[in-house]
């Protein structure tokens, strides 16, 4: 088929998670595979071994386009290659590697088959076979399969190569997502970076903490709708902790995936940690607010004997006579002092309750 009647995929699920959508012009598209998906390397392929038979491209025809549902990598390496220009200040980067004769890519091989008839095929592909999607692009095409060809989650799962499990926990962090964006308590392009991290939400909503903050139903249950209206505002607070906003010039509290979601998930099953992450927007103070007492001790002595010791065994080629760092040694003895006379106060204290018993 000529490639000048080749349409990309705009539904395609790797497209959609760099907010392509179905009013984005080819260079916008071709820029960002170019950018993020390795085109470069199959132009290289291509420009120097032509184009693979044994490969086609896979087409299905929806209003009036030949849609290429599988090899929209491959299609715009041979736009590239047939316009380098597309590229804009990028052509640079292939200027030396296009064949003078392009004629032999004018019409590329393809097959011709409707979405339905293939699902199985891209979904064992990229979602858990040699091709992989990220998470975000794969709960797409499960929500896909589950909605528009009625294809059960337990089935898709059984023909895809993954576990049951998998799939509903994949499907139910895209319908809170979309839960949060239909209510407008959440908007995925306002978040504070260009990259999407589905698997801050979809690892997170497995958590004790976050699942009972924003009072999150079962995945089994395979609900659309899996956050109750009254626990919205609540989703809300998550997803801007999670991912923030440009509107509102508010960064992610989550920087680390690991151990921040761990962290948060602490913060949110304690009501005073809670209002401190509201008020200072910072997780590791807020963290620190929800963890026992006792641990907050133990290991603050613990650490402190550590750097002591440390330091102890460096003065002999680390101080030199510093009247400064003399003075803080003996600031850290009379604080030493206080925390000991205050340890022994609650011992003694303890007993004599003990005795009055």
């Amino acid at each position: 088929m000529q490639v000048s009647e080749l349409d990309f995929d705009r539904k395609n699920p790797r497209l959609v998670e760099f907010d392509i959508d179905e009013n984005s012009t080819d260079q916008k598209i071709i820029m960002e595979l170019w950018d993020t998906m390795d085109v470069r390397e199959l132009v290289m392929s291509i420009s120097s071994a032509g184009f693979f038979s044994h490969e086609p491209v896979i087409v299905t025809k929806e209003n009036g386009k030949n849609i290429v549902i599988e090899g929209n990598r491959r299609l715009a390496a041979v736009k590239i290659i047939l316009n380098p220009k597309i590229l804009g200040g990028k052509v640079n980067a292939i200027r030396n590697i296009i064949p003078s004769d392009t004629q032999d890519l004018q019409s590329i091989p393809t097959i011709c088959e409707a979405r339905k008839n293939i699902w199985q095929y891209l979904g064992f592909k990229h979602v858990n076979g040699p091709a992989k999607w990220s998470s975000y692009a794969k709960a797409k095409y499960i929500a896909h399969v589950y909605r528009d060809f009625n294809i059960p989650l337990e089935e898709i799962a059984k023909q895809i190569g993954d576990t049951h499990k998998t799939v509903q926990r994949l499907y139910r962090g895209l319908m809170v997502l979309e839960e949060a964006e239909k209510y407008e308590v959440f908007d995925r392009e306002d978040r504070w970076y260009g990259h999407f991290s589905f698997s801050h939400i979809y690892t997170g909503l497995d958590k004790k903490g976050i699942s009972s903050y924003i009072g999150l139903i079962s995945a089994d249950a395979e609900s659309e709708n899996p956050v109750p209206p009254d626990k919205l505002e609540e989703l809300g607070e998550l997803l801007l902790w999670l991912y923030g906003s440009k509107k509102r010039k508010l960064p992610p509290i989550l920087e680390k995936q690991n151990p921040h979601l761990s962290q948060l998930d602490a913060v949110l099953k304690n009501k005073e940690a809670v209002a401190a992450l509201k008020d200072i927007k910072n997780i590791e103070i807020a963290f620190e607010i929800s963890r026992p007492s006792s641990s907050v001790l133990s290991e603050s002595l613990y650490a402190s004997k550590r750097y002591l010791q440390r330091a102890y065994q460096m003065i002999p080629i680390g101080y030199h006579g510093s009247k400064e760092l003399l003075k803080t040694s003996r600031d850290i003895v009379d604080l030493a002092k206080e925390i000991n006379s205050a340890m022994a106060r609650k011992i003694e204290a303890n007993s004599l309750e003990t005795e009055g018993e």
